[in-house]
């Protein structure tokens, strides 16, 4: 891939991260963000680290049973097309944008979610959802905020239904704590979203009437995608689906953990893979570096501390269930941004229709105003082409953009 069409996604991100971390205010918030992510990273590194013995680490490592990696990497990849599915069936069913497009922004976040530091794969899939669907972005950055907070709820959901089959830990008093705070604000939302509809959001958002560049028609545009991003809360049969896929990309994961357990002749229940992936699930609440190296050890070094694994061998399951659970996206990644760099998506409509166009080496992207029947930005009005009526529909829609 050449770095110009590697760079095409590149810095549609970098300008939606910048609009965050402008000014005073957002270099204090990034600071801030920076040294949490250090201090996260060295106390779960350390407990990865301390008291191993590299030999056993590497002889564990030698003597894995490679087979066992193969239904692991398929759940694995299950679990990511149920996780995608639940993103898609948080939008409302009338306006749910194509499953390839969302397959394909969120294998791409979680891509750079692996490369790059701030959960930089957050701002990726918005871009890339919004570039190959017709829905507004707006609408796509409520689900995704809200896609977290159903994988908060599922994985605490599993933990507190499994856990007479778990041994004793001593931070469920406090993930019981920090459920029914979670579980309260979701309930407080749905509630005010269910009774009060759009004039809720109207009172929250009501602050940014003091913009002037937010127009009265825009203000009210960016309330009614917000109330539709948030049909997850208050629509109790997108709810019901988004929980089932919620859960059943949970139980894709614990397959996926039980897996590589088997893989290192460990002779564990299922269950303790089931807390392996709620601590390590857990884990990802808090700010980590790239590919949460470090985080993810010492949260799956944790789960099985519970089941008395030795510390060294412990760390070599952990590395690999990390492996598994990295490699895949490293490898189809590029191949998809190479792909999106390749064949644009022409938007035609408001239900998510799209058609694909490929195009040609010298063709500039996105297309310049020349290019689509329109005079430059800035001309005069009389320069300006009138459409033709019979101008076909991607063209008008490019016009558009």
């Amino acid at each position: 891939m050449s770095g110009k069409r590697s760079g095409a996604l590149v810095r549609p991100v970098k300008q939606v991260a910048g609009r965050f971390a402008g000014g005073r205010a957002g270099r204090r918030s990034r600071v801030v963000l920076n040294l949490a992510t250090a201090l996260v990273t060295i106390v779960f590194a350390y407990f990865a680290l301390s008291g191993i013995k590299l030999a056993t680490v590497w002889s564990t490592l030698r003597s894995i049973d490679d087979v066992w990696l193969v239904p692991a990497l398929g759940a694995f990849a299950l679990g990511t097309v149920a996780r995608g599915l639940r993103w898609r069936s948080l939008f409302a069913p009338e306006r749910r944008p194509p499953r390839g497009a969302v397959l394909n922004a969120m294998t791409v976040g979680y891509l750079y979610n692996n490369i790059l530091p701030a959960r930089a794969g957050e701002a990726a899939r918005v871009v890339v959802l919004a570039r190959r669907s017709s829905t507004p972005p707006v609408e796509i950055v409520t689900t995704a905020v809200l896609e977290r907070l159903y994988d908060i709820v599922g994985i605490l959901a599993i933990f507190f239904v499994t856990e007479p089959w778990l041994p004793h830990v001593n931070w469920v008093k406090a993930a019981a704590i920090f459920a029914i705070v979670v579980v309260a604000v979701i309930a407080a939302a749905a509630f005010l979203l269910v009774v009060y509809g759009q004039r809720s959001v109207r009172f929250v958002l009501g602050p940014l009437r003091r913009f002037p560049r937010l127009s009265s028609g825009r203000f009210d545009r960016v309330v009614d995608e917000l109330v539709h991003g948030l049909s997850g809360l208050r629509r109790g049969a997108v709810a019901i689906e988004a929980l089932l896929w919620t859960f059943a990309a949970w139980a894709l994961s614990a397959l996926c953990a039980y897996f590589v357990i088997r893989a290192f002749h460990l002779q564990l229940p299922f269950a303790c893979a089931v807390l392996v992936i709620v601590a390590v699930g857990l884990s990802m609440i808090l700010p980590s570096p790239p590919g949460a190296i470090g985080v993810f050890e010492g949260a799956a070094l944790i789960a099985l501390n519970a089941y008395g694994v030795d510390h060294s061998t412990a760390l070599s399951y952990a590395l690999v269930l990390h492996a598994v659970n990295f490699v895949p996206f490293i490898l189809v990644g590029p191949l998809l941004l190479h792909h999106n760099s390749r064949n644009r998506v022409v938007r035609t409509g408001s239900t998510g229709a799209s058609t694909v166009d490929t195009p040609s080496r010298s063709a500039p992207w996105p297309p310049t105003d020349e290019a689509v029947g329109q005079a430059p930005r800035g001309a005069p009005t009389s320069d300006r082409n009138p459409p033709a009526k019979s101008a076909p529909a991607d063209v008008s829609v490019r016009s558009r953009r």
